[in-house]
This record gives C-alpha cells, sequence and structure tokens, in this order.
C-alpha cells in the first residue's frame, strides 16, 4: 500500500505513542515513541519522522522512522503514555511506574521518576497493566486489582484503591478529570471518582452472558459519557455511561482479540483499533458521503459494513451517531488502514493526520 511508512525493527513492540503537539502548532506530529516486550533487553524508544530522523543510511528510505534515542527498560513494557512533550510514562511487568526525561540537546532518555513496586502481590509483583495521563496526575492499574493515584512531583502515591478488583483490571482511561474508567477480565466496566473515600466504585456496567475479558477503553473527546471498549471476543462495544449498565452498541470489529480502541481526537466521528488477527481498522459513524478533509488524500481501501445491535430503550435523541439506533443511519464503514497481515496488530495511536501503529518486530506510520 502506498503511503505507509514502514521500518522493520530487532525487538518485539508493545506499545507506540504519538509524542503531543504543542497547543496552537500548525505542525504535524513527528515524533514517537515505542515500548517493548519479550525481549532478552527491553527498551524505550524515541522515533522520528520529520528533520530529526533524515538518515544517512544507505539501507534506510525517506520517510522511515529513525531512532532518536532510547533506554533499557526493566521488564516488559505494557503501556506508555507521553506525560508533556518532555517526560514519558510506562508501566512495567515488574509492577514498577517509571517516568523516563527526553533531553532534546542530547538526544538522551533518562529516569527522571520511579515507583518501584507500585503494583505487587503479598510474595511478589505484581504487572504493571495500563495507565493514563492528565498532567501531572497519573492512573496506573494492574493484575493486583488496584487502581493508584500518582502525581509526577511526589515521590508517593496521592492515593491507593487497594482492593478495588478482585480480577486483573487491564486498562483505564480518564472520564472526568476526578473520574477513572477501568476495564477488567470478567467483562466490567467500572467507575472511580477519587473524591470518595473508600474501595467500592461509584457505578458497575458490564457485558451480558458470559464474562469476555475487556482488554481497552477510550473516552469520545467532546460527549465524556461515551466510551468504547474492546475485548479478547474481538467485539467494539459502546457505553453511555449514563444509562443503565449494558452497552447500547455491539459491533463485530475483529475476528480475535482487540488490543487498543482510540477516537479521533478531534474528528469524533472517527475510530481506530487493533487486533491479534492483524488488522488495523478505521471506522466512520458519520452518515454524510462526502470524504472529511482530515482523510483526503489517503488511499483508496475497500469498505466493509458492519451492522449495530442497539438493545431497546434510552431516549434515541440524547445518543450521539455511535449510539443511534435508526438502522438506516447506524450502520458504520470500516476501512482496513494496513494490508493483509498474518503477525498481530498491538498498538496504535492517532493524532492530526497521523496514524501509528506497531506489530510484532515491526513499526508503521500511516497518513490519515
Amino acid at each position: 500500500m502506498e503511503c505507509i511508512n514502514a521500518k522493520f525493527v530487532s525487538q518485539k513492540v508493545s506499545k507506540t505513542r504519538w509524542r503531543p503537539v504543542p497547543t496552537g502548532s500548525l505542525h504535524p506530529p513527528d515524533v514517537f515513541a515505542t515500548g517493548s516486550w519479550d525481549n532478552e533487553d527491553n527498551k524505550v524508544s524515541l522515533w522520528s519522522i520529520g528533520e530529526h530522523g533524515v538518515s544517512h543510511m544507505e539501507d534506510e528510505f525517506e520517510g522511515d522512522p529513525q531512532l532518536l534515542c532510547e533506554y533499557k527498560h526493566n521488564g516488559d513494557v505494557l503501556d506508555l503514555h507521553f506525560l508533556d512533550q518532555e517526560r514519558i510514562v510506562t508501566a512495567s511487568s515488574t509492577g514498577a511506574v517509571t517516568i523516563f526525561r527526553h533531553h532534546p540537546n542530547s538526544q538522551t532518555l533518562s529516569v527522571a521518576q520511579a515507583w518501584d513496586k507500585a503494583h505487587r502481590f503479598p510474595c511478589d509483583n505484581a504487572p504493571c497493566t495500563g495507565l493514563v495521563c492528565n498532567s501531572p496526575e497519573i492512573v496506573t492499574v494492574g493484575e493486583d486489582g488496584r487502581v493508584i493515584l500518582f502525581r509526577a512531583d511526589h515521590k508517593v502515591p496521592l492515593r491507593t484503591i487497594d482492593n478495588a478488583d478482585s480480577s486483573t483490571i487491564h486498562a483505564v482511561t480518564f472520564l472526568r478529570t476526578t473520574e477513572v474508567l477501568t476495564v477488567n477480565s470478567i467483562g466490567q466496566l467500572k467507575l472511580w471518582d477519587f473524591r470518595q473515600q473508600g474501595s467500592d466504585p461509584s457505578q458497575i456496567l458490564s457485558l451480558t452472558g458470559e464474562r469476555v475479558p475487556l482488554h481497552c477503553v477510550d473516552r469520545h473527546p467532546n460527549q465524556q459519557h461515551i466510551v468504547a471498549t474492546g475485548g479478547q471476543d474481538g467485539m467494539l462495544c459502546m457505553w453511555d455511561v449514563r444509562q443503565g449498565s449494558m452497552p447500547l452498541s455491539l459491533m463485530e470489529a475483529h475476528s480475535a482479540e482487540m488490543w487498543e480502541v482510540h477516537f479521533h481526537p478531534t474528528n469524533t466521528d472517527h475510530l481506530f483499533t487493533c487486533s491479534e488477527d492483524g488488522s488495523l481498522l478505521h471506522w466512520e459513524s458519520s452518515t454524510n458521503s462526502s470524504m472529511p478533509s482530515f482523510l483526503q488524500g489517503g488511499r483508496n481501501t475497500s469498505v466493509m459494513s458492519r451492522s449495530a445491535v442497539h438493545p431497546a430503550g434510552g431516549n434515541q435523541s440524547l445518543m450521539s451517531a455511535w449510539l443511534g439506533g435508526d438502522s438506516s443511519k447506524g450502520h458504520l464503514e470500516t476501512t482496513h488502514m494496513l494490508p493483509s497481515q498474518t503477525l498481530s496488530v498491538n498498538s496504535l495511536d492517532v493524532i492530526g493526520q497521523c496514524l501509528a501503529g506497531n506489530e510484532i518486530g515491526s513499526l508503521a506510520d500511516v497518513p490519515v
């Protein structure tokens, strides 16, 4: 496929994230971070697709991601987010939470702060499975069922909910400034309000039937009550946290585990998912037949329709296009963003007109 810049790397890549673009900047993102897993030496790496990444090697091509710097990481990188333009936070299989600082003048990384045993079992460390940042605050979750609130300039956590869950918590996202949502291995979505004391969630939502593990969660950028999740069965679920305790839309997305789901941060009729089945999908909920400007110039790929299942009930006038019950308008279109693949696409991130994704041993930068 044209317009895809890809690079093969000698490590298994678990996560990829774009560095935030400064407010008001007209420049596209040009730096992203990756974390690795299941390697003899795992690493946090910074890559560039801009002028800093110009290659001087004969076997490299213009536009290929170029390595800026890297730092050895203790344990598998299970999650990774930018706290700001200079700091990156990682979640480790050892239970540690670490803040790395990028020094652009020397193009190096250093450890700025670390909480080595943030997540733990009584007799051993517990993997820290997910994190989310809202600078200067960081929220992490883990296999130990803990939810921990950190502040980047504090050595000890601001809040720890020790018995938040009896099962593994896989992912977390902010709903509002003081509220986060978590998803767990028994198909539950829980809402936590840090203003409340105790270890009970303020709300629990769950899938009906079998307790299918949920792996990922993202909140709609503009309508905070709309949440997307994906899990072991590859289904894309849309929730309205104001109404009921079950998802309002269930969509057949992937044939294997869904690893990540992300709304486009500014073009919110668009959403992206990736999966163990090797696919990276773009979803569009808009009924407008004209292609949005941020997708113009993209590749001409096949489009597949996915029908949504909408449980009865709920005020349809309050729902967005993602939750609408009108069958003529509730049909979503999906586009395959990568050629047919056999390796898992472990992670994705989207900002502006740039989409980054990774599978085992390779990185891809896909203009959207």
